[in-house]
């Protein structure tokens, strides 16, 4: 690529993220930051602050945040481990299994979870009939104790993009450094926190930062759960005084500082120290058998964990399968009438209608920006061109709750963007906010197949009078195809699905996409929860489909998409 279309394809992009993403920010900044007469001021966050219930609400997401990441640590890590170091049983297939929870937004899970341990759900029934409590007994788990509730269901969903980084970076490790120590008699756990754990520590950090963010921010599993002392909650409740009061956007400055801060941290602890391996061939590594007995446990520890995890799956899909079920193990009665209705009711079909229109052009945005972002990083020598690669990654990094709220804030009245306005017709707004959303699934995907493709095939084919621009349209995209293929893939399932954007961008019937559809359903009396989760299936259906065909594409390498 020439310097000049570098630099164009430079100012371009640098252009599109000044608009949709560090615009935003700043709005949110001066509604929080500045008071009426246009001077700095903290006053708004001090007074948030002094508030115990916007307190509390902080406090919460942040212990529901740590709660989350250890329980998904603890779950995932040793998985990765096993999986890596040893041959037991139906390996590949429990090491494909482990996905399954990607295929469902947790908050649609919830409500899976909400049925088999609700007061009158499958758990409470089960024992009943085992005779361990009396008929008519009755208890709701996790409203007992909502906090873990939450925690759990969160951790369950999201612990397999930690094991997606860990299990990229345990097969990155060499193993002549494990087997040295062993040989200077370092074993078993001290060699693993010793010499293991160390060098997949930056590995473990990505996987670990966007779980954090990703749990500290969550709005569907709390309101599911109807737990309002969260900050994502009170942020939601709260658009509605957005033209009035700087509350709203002191609270989401809070969050957008508060998961700043806590990743600049992370990352200067456990994110910065990287390590250069030496080549494999100088030990023979990779998995070996065990014992049958140690073969077996390994095998029951990935389908107790594999179980335990598609719990929320399989009470969603009963769900939906259920003409009736109150207080019994199983539904009283199977149908297929909820599939219909959810294909046929005047909420759905428009909304899996907007869904795959705003997912399909938002990922054609992301294909053009993401190609042209990698080419300029990875191909060309032009200054900044690291800063657009970390501005292109930062959306990870970036609650999708505050870009959302962001994109309302310049939209209002009076505002440049007040063209955008989505109580009018959210629909450009909301293709703006999954493509910047995810972009980065695009960018790392084209980012590694430039990497993995000479730079001579293009050279050599300008030796012979092709332009730069055609060189690259003609010889490298055809060799990376499957790069973009998968990288395309992600952003458009995962932009299917996007929560936060969709609950708050979409404020009118017309442009809901399915997340939005899924939880009006779901708050409906009646049939609502079972046409609910027959939406929540036919998506689980479509993203499963696309994570398998992803996971084939890039096998270990799809855990370099979750990296920040």
């Amino acid at each position: 690529m020439s310097r000049s279309l570098a630099r164009i394809v430079f100012a371009c992009t640098a252009l599109f993220f000044a608009a949709f993403f560090v615009w935003p920010i700043l709005q949110i900044l001066k509604g929080g930051l500045v008071d009426a007469d246009g001077r700095p001021t903290l006053a708004y966050i001090g007074a948030l602050l002094a508030d115990p219930i916007y307190l509390a609400g902080i406090g919460n997401a942040f212990l529901l945040a740590c709660a989350t990441t250890l329980l998904a640590f603890a779950i995932a890590l040793p998985l990765a481990f096993i999986g890596d170091r040893y041959l037991f049983p139906g390996k590949t297939l429990l090491g494909s299994l482990v996905l399954i929870p990607m295929i469902l937004p947790p908050f649609v899970g919830a409500i899976g979870i909400k049925q088999i341990f609700g007061q009158y759900g499958a758990l409470n029934a089960l024992f009943i009939e085992l005779g361990l409590r009396p008929a008519g007994w009755t208890h709701d788990w996790f409203a007992a104790s909502p906090f873990w509730g939450i925690a759990c269901v969160n951790a369950f969903s999201l612990y397999p993009i930690i094991y997606l980084n860990a299990t990229a970076a345990l097969a990155n490790v060499d193993p002549a450094l494990e087997e040295a120590a062993e040989n200077l008699g370092c074993t078993g756990l001290r060699r693993f926190t010793r010499i293991t754990l160390p060098l997949i520590k930056s590995g473990l950090f990505a996987g670990g930062t966007i779980v954090f963010i990703w749990s500290f921010t969550e709005l569907g599993v709390p309101l599911v759960f109807d737990y309002p002392r969260v900050i994502a909650v009170q942020i939601f409740h709260g658009l509605k005084d957005m033209g009035g009061s700087p509350a709203p956007y002191a609270l989401v400055a809070i969050m957008l500082a508060s998961t700043t801060l806590l990743y600049a941290i992370g990352k200067g602890l456990f994110g910065r120290q990287t390590y250069a391996m030496m080549a494999k061939a100088t030990s023979s590594g990779g998995a070996r058998p065990l014992p049958r007995t140690r073969a077996w446990l390994c095998t029951a520890a990935f389908g107790g964990v594999t179980f335990l995890a598609v719990l929320p799956h399989l009470g969603v899909v009963l769900v939906a399968f259920a003409g009736d079920w109150y207080g019994s193990v199983f539904p009283q009665s199977l149908t297929l009438t909820n599939f219909e209705l959810a294909l046929g009711h005047s909420l759905t079909v428009p909304a899996i209608s907007n869904s795959l229109k705003f997912a399909s052009l938002s990922t054609i945005i992301d294909v053009v920006l993401g190609v042209a972002i990698a080419y300029v990083v990875v191909r060309s020598k032009v200054a900044g061109r690291q800063v657009l690669d970390f501005l292109a990654m930062l959306p990870l990094a970036v609650p999708g709750l505050v870009l959302a709220f962001g994109y309302l804030a310049m939209s209002r009245e009076g505002k440049f963007f007040a063209f955008l306005d989505p109580v009018e017709n959210p629909a450009a707004l909301l293709v703006i906010a999954y493509s910047v959303r995810r972009l980065p699934y695009v960018v790392r995907s084209a980012v590694a197949g430039f990497q993995q493709t000479s730079e001579t095939l293009e050279e050599a084919a300008q030796n012979l009078g092709c332009p730069p621009l055609k060189s690259v349209i003609r010889v490298t995209l055809p060799l990376i195809t499957a790069n973009l293929i998968a990288g395309g893939l992600m952003a458009f399932a995962f932009a299917m699905l996007e929560v936060s954007d969709s609950l708050i961008l979409a404020q009118k019937m017309a442009f809901y996409p399915i997340t939005k559809a899924i939880l009006e359903l779901f708050q409906l009396l009646g049939d609502g929860k079972f046409i609910a989760s027959a939406l929540g299936v036919w998506a689980m259906v479509f993203l499963g489909i696309t994570i398998v065909g992803m996971s084939l594409i890039l096998g270990k390498k799809l855990g370099a998409i979750f990296r920040v």
